[in-house]
């Protein structure tokens, strides 16, 4: 019967059982948690700081805050956050993957962040804190691996305090044609590559590449972001569209 076979959702641009893409997304960052870093600047020529920069910039956050940085990895926001809220606030940095919180937990101890930062190995869509924790949530490059991205935005909901925002910055649609037949030839092209000889992995920078056309665009997830109670949704395009930053408030 129909109802028995099991539901598939997309990992890149291949149809797998929905039950199988924790792991198999598990298993692409495994493979590049070492090389992450290198490989983000190498990817984008260093302007990923700068969208993270402008994401700080857009958080509101302040001392004695409390902020959820979700598919933290190697910590870049949990960093800047981290000396923002100062000895009296908290930062978490959670990540589903163990390899990356690893690799996040090293680097930021060797920057002598200690004290105020917690890491959590949680998923995104079941976040295993109290409702009205978070002062500010942000998700960087992380919303488009999630299973149930709906799902996820409830969790989100659910645990920030009123007053609070959310924050997701994710590849997006670029806003013209030109630009994306660009896009798509060094993603499809250049990223393997790259992948291939910085991290002897083409196959995870080829998914990699694949899940950022799988993600919704930007209406799309403003909207997704609407229905589960997120108001005054906003985005803002960034690099032409290649990037976009959400926003969405609690009250």
């Amino acid at each position: 019967m129909q109802d028995d076979q099991k539901k598939t959702t997309d990992f890149g641009f291949k149809e797998i059982p929905t039950d199988e893409k924790v792991q198999a997304v598990a298993q692409v960052f495994h493979s590049v948690a070492a090389k992450y870093d290198i490989m983000n600047d190498l990817m984008s020529g260093g302007i990923h700081r700068l969208w993270k920069r402008h994401t700080i910039s857009q958080s509101g956050v302040r001392a004695g805050n409390c902020v959820l940085d979700i598919a933290g990895g190697t910590g870049d926001l949990t960093l800047k956050f981290s000396r923002l809220v100062g000895s009296q606030g908290q930062v978490i940095l959670a990540d589903i993957n163990d390899s990356m919180l690893k690799v996040g937990r090293d680097k930021l101890a060797n920057q002598g962040i200690v004290g105020n930062v917690k890491f959590v190995q949680a998923n995104a869509e079941a976040l295993p804190f109290p409702d009205d924790t978070f002062d500010c949530i942000t998700i960087a490059f992380g919303l488009r691996n999630v299973t149930d991205k709906s799902k996820a935005l409830a969790s989100m909901y659910r645990v920030l305090k009123p007053g609070g925002r959310l924050l997701v910055l994710e590849f997006s649609k670029p806003e013209s044609d030109l630009l994306s037949q660009v896009y798509d030839q060094y993603s499809f092209r250049l990223l393997p590559a790259m992948g291939k000889l910085i991290a002897n992995d083409a196959d995870s920078y080829r998914y990699l590449a694949e899940s950022i056309r799988m993600h919704p665009d930007q209406e799309t997830l403003k909207g997704m972001m609407e229905e589960v109670g997120f108001e005054r949704a906003s985005y803002q395009n960034l690099t032409g569209g290649i990037v976009a930053l959400h926003k969405g408030f609690k009250f």
